[in-house]
Parts: structure tokens; sequence; C-alpha cells
């Protein structure tokens, strides 16, 4: 069982009997889940996760109004359940979600990940944002919201960018692919500078799979776990999160493995130019990955976002 699994049932046999008794007014207005930080929200939670902050455990959403009155005695009630649930330890419930679970004001959880308590209204906005941030916010289960406040904000985050912002940002990876991966690798490779190497491979991975993220409109999550999100993408992801390992691997360091790690990242490059031509995104077709950004981004309506320096996204 994980944890996401855990925190469900914890809900529906220990929290929601104890809300119904309790707080039978109040229940029509709380939203119930798990979303946040931590490996067990995106499911991703395995052994080793174990070690630290997991176990039988939820957050509950109140509106503003909600909160100031029944906040309080609502996070008391919820830190009262048992503190084992399953055989499995319950995490420790704190009052404004502190760590990771407990009670929350609505208003302040999406502030903490988003820096506003509304959905952002202007590009600009949608830009400051890290992806992973949107991925936090949005991540997990939620259990129940009668009211349905919790999720109208976070469905309208789902719905991913807007469209401009998204081709903004997937000019910007691709650039940077071109940039670090295609053209900056060989040359510190052919320079034996080998720390220079390191850093313009891993901007390469890092910008390899925000495209893919991007181009399957899904939020990318924390780096530690953008790869292993990548591999349950639908194609060409799984493809490249195979080149990926096999990127890293490469044995014999960048000195004897060079070629095959150039080689590698054309494989990979030639994908992400594949996935661009079929949504129509880029109609460029040169092999190296800055023409492809130069098209993506000459396709964006809006013109402030289209005038911005090419790898900024």
């Amino acid at each position: 069982m994980n944890g996401l699994q855990l925190a469900e049932l914890f809900y529906t046999e220990q929290c929601a009997p104890m809300l119904r008794r309790s707080f039978p007014t109040l229940m029509p207005r709380i939203a119930a889940g798990l979303v946040g930080e931590g490996s067990e929200c995106m499911g991703f939670d395995d052994a080793i996760s174990r070690d630290h902050d997991w176990g039988a455990g939820l957050c509950l959403w109140l509106n503003d109004d909600d909160y100031a009155q029944e906040g309080d005695r609502l996070a008391k009630a919820l830190a009262s359940l048992p503190d084992t649930f399953q055989g499995y330890p319950v995490r420790a419930s704190h009052a404004n979600g502190a760590q990771r679970t407990g009670v929350w004001r609505i208003s302040d959880f999406y502030f903490r990940y988003l820096g506003s308590r509304t959905l952002p209204q202007t590009p600009k906005a949608w830009l400051t944002i890290p992806e992973d941030h949107l991925a936090t916010a949005t991540n997990g289960k939620v259990f129940a919201d009668p009211a349905g406040e919790f999720t109208r904000l976070r469905e309208a985050l789902l719905a991913f960018y807007p469209e401009d912002v998204r081709r903004k940002k997937l000019a910007a990876r691709c650039a940077i692919m071109g940039q670090a991966g295609q053209y900056n690798l060989p040359r510190c490779l052919a320079r034996k500078e080998f720390v220079a190497a390191a850093m313009a491979e891993a901007a390469f991975i890092e910008a390899a799979c925000s495209a893919l993220f991007l181009l399957h409109k899904r939020y990318k999550p924390f780096y530690k776990w953008a790869h292993h999100g990548l591999a349950l993408l639908p194609a060409p992801a799984g493809e490249v999160a195979t080149a990926l390992t096999a990127l890293v691997q490469t044995q014999g360091g960048f000195d004897q493995g060079g070629e095959l790690k150039v080689a590698l990242i054309e494989r990979i490059c030639t994908l992400v130019t594949a996935e661009l031509h079929k949504q129509h995104l880029s109609s460029a077709t040169d092999s190296f990955m800055l023409p492809q950004a130069e098209s993506v981004q000459a396709s964006i309506t809006d013109p402030t976002l289209r005038a911005l320096h090419l790898m900024l996204g």
C-alpha cells in the first residue's frame, strides 16, 4: 500500500466518521485529500521513502471564514485520532499544514506554492511560478470536496498553462537543449573540460525533461522525480527516459564515452523534434534545436511573450 492509498483509507475509516460526529455543520464545507510535498503525494513513494515523515495522514482545507472560526478546534480533533492506523504510524497533523499534513486555509495552501491566492492572471505571473511548484499544488488526490472551493482552483491549474505560455517555455527548453547538449557538451569534451561538460549535460537533461512534460501538458515535478515521472508519460517520453538513463550510465566517463553521449543527445533531440512537428509547434527542418526553438517562439501570438529572450521561460 502506498502513502496515497493509506491516506484515503485513513480518511474513510477514521477522519470522516470523526467529522460527521464532531463537525456535522462544517463537514459540507471541508475539502479533504493528500496534495503537496512528498513522494507519496505523487504516488512515487517506496520503501526508502518510509525513513522519515511517512504514514497515514491527510490535509483538510477550509475557506478563510471557517478556518478563522473552527481551524484550531478542527486541528486538535484531527490530532486526537489514534497515532497508528493499519499498523502504520499516523503523521503528525498541524494547523496551517506546517508539516505537510493537517488543517489548511485553502488560500494559504495555494499561496504557498503559487505566490498568489488566485489563479495567475498574466503570462508573466505564470512564468514566475516554478514548474515543480505547480506540480506540487496539483498532485495527489482530493478525497472529498462537497463545496468545491478547493477543487475549482485545482482544476483551473490542471487545465495547464495558457498556450502562448506553454510555447514560450517550450522554445526556451529547446534552445537550452541545443546550446547545452548539442553545442557546448561536445566542445567541453574536446577541451577536456569535464566539469563544464558535466554541467552542460545536466542542463540538457533538465531542459529535455521539462520539454517532454510541456509537450504532454503536465507540470514537471521536483527534479528528484522528473525522470521517474517522465517514464510514465505517453510516447516518446518513455524512449527519451531510456536514452537519458543510457546517457548518464555511459561507461568510462566523459573522456572515453563522449561519442556515445553525443549520439544519445542527438537521438533525444530527434524524438523531441518529431513531437514538435506532430503537434504543429515547429516547422523548422534543421536537426539543431535552436532553429526548432526559434520556430516555436515565432508561433506565439502574444507580442510581449514573442519578444522575450529565446531562453527566457
